[in-house]
């Protein structure tokens, strides 16, 4: 074998190898959330934004035991969905919404051939999310105007 098809055969499969890593990162990601506790959890985490909440807060809003809460938020951490940061004595769970953004984006690529007719539901979140002026549609979302967010025309 010439050197330059050897190396054209471990480019592929790093390639190959690179693909099916990133696709299994998303099915561990949708795994972890394909449980009612553990999407209750994310859920409440999802809605405290960035900030996060602590450990305690979350077993009494969701009535959930600390063992129970803990290995929950366990799976959620090993899944790269949150993050965890100490603070004193108190430790603040929050999502990892780089990670969410992976996964959403991973699903939703090359939708509908490039266009996002075909998610209304998410064209809308992100057209309520830029018009409080979150960024959290990402650069593709640059106003509420703009409906480029979703490519789906809002009510008139």
């Amino acid at each position: 074998m010439a050197h330059g098809t050897r190396s054209r055969v471990i480019n592929d499969r790093y390639f190959d190898n690179s693909e099916n890593m990133k696709r299994s990162d998303v099915v561990t990601r949708l795994a972890a959330l394909a449980q009612e506790s553990r999407l209750r959890i994310f859920r409440l985490l999802v809605e405290a934004g960035p900030d996060g909440v602590n450990a305690s807060a979350i077993a009494g809003r969701l009535r959930l035991a600390t063992a129970t809460l803990s290995f929950h938020l366990g799976h959620l951490t090993r899944a790269g969905l949150v993050v965890s940061r100490q603070e004193g004595r108190y430790v603040f769970y929050s999502v990892n919404f780089a990670a969410v953004d992976d996964v959403i984006a991973y699903l939703a690529a090359n939708c509908c051939r490039g266009k996002r007719e075909c998610l209304p539901k998410t064209a809308a979140v992100c057209r309520d999310a830029t018009a409080r002026g979150s960024s959290a549609c990402g650069p593709g979302c640059r106003s509420a105007e703009e409906p480029e967010c979703g490519s789906v025309a809002g009510p008139e």
